[in-house]
């Protein structure tokens, strides 16, 4: 019988189930710091006045994602740690890989913009406030979110059209796009090439602007004449690139053993993939915030 499964039972972390229980204590932590430090971040953002300029706005709209994304993970996540509860609905599960995918391109697309105000600020500071208009940072996060939305969405569609036979058990402590195609019992190449294209196309189009942008900037820096002013640029593009490189590997690693790593033990790859929406929520407000 081919049809939707009424839910799909999340496993958690599969190997660990022993010890679910006192892993969640840690992430809870982690949830909670990221969603404080986020939230005081926005205020403080909207509360001054000083604060409405670009590289704020841009500072802004990641702490929105990442409240969001640390959100349509975590709750579920510790319910089924320390309530047994992995039973999530079809649509929900649905619901879920969307925001998932969609905030984790979101994220991606706004650590380019802030490369891309860096790179205006330290290299043609003159003009930062004419290249930077207000409306021209609107647009580029409009533009961020509508090319997740457009990207993502086929994922969902594709999926509701999938037969799933009698299996419903998905191997992950979320609804992660791969993890409930390997349920799919019909041809799932489809899926699995546009999962692929997506995945190349963000990270592949996001970090080659990142490694432009850090590059010029890091020529201009070495020509200035101050030890002081070279440091100071120095270290703001430091502590950006950690937090850029805090999302990218983990999220390379996790996309990359769904394909190919099939002698990664699955609790770490799984692991990985929680920590991977937990750590830079929890990070980047502390890294960001505090720096700037």
């Amino acid at each position: 019988a081919f049809s939707h499964p009424p839910y799909f039972l999340l496993v958690g972390i599969p190997g660990l189930e022993k010890e679910q229980f006192w892993i969640a204590f840690p992430f809870c932590l982690m949830y909670a710091i990221a969603v404080l430090g986020n939230i005081t971040l926005l205020l403080i953002i909207k509360a001054e006045p000083s604060l409405h300029k670009p590289m704020y706005l841009f500072l802004a709209m990641l702490a929105f994602t990442d409240l969001l994304l640390s959100t349509s993970v975590l709750p579920k996540m510790l319910g089924i740690f320390w309530l047994g509860s992995g039973e999530i609905g079809f649509l929900s599960c649905l619901t879920q890989l969307f925001f998932i995918h969609t905030l984790s391109s979101v994220e991606l697309g706004v650590l380019m913009a802030m490369a891309l105000d860096r790179y205006v600020a330290i290299c043609c500071p003159l003009r930062y406030s004419s290249i930077l208009s207000v409306p021209v940072v609107v647009a580029l996060g409009s533009l961020v979110l509508v090319r997740g939305v457009l990207l993502v969405s086929p994922f969902c569609f594709l999926l509701r059209r999938m037969p799933f036979c009698q299996q419903h058990v998905i191997s992950h402590s979320y609804c992660e796009h791969m993890a409930v195609v390997k349920l799919a019992c019909g041809d799932t190449r489809v899926n699995v090439i546009y999962g692929l294209f997506v995945a190349f196309m963000v990270t592949g189009s996001d970090m080659t602007l990142i490694c432009v942008s850090y590059s010029r900037i890091l020529r201009v820096v070495t020509r200035l004449l101050s030890p002081e002013a070279q440091l100071k640029a120095f270290s703001t593009c430091v502590s950006h690139v950690c937090v850029i490189l805090a999302f990218y590997i983990p999220a390379l690693f996790t996309f990359l053993t769904h394909r190919f790593g099939q002698s990664i033990p699955p609790h770490i790859h799984i692991t990985v993939a929680n920590l991977y929406l937990l750590v830079p929520p929890m990070v980047n407000p502390i890294v960001y915030g505090v720096r700037t």
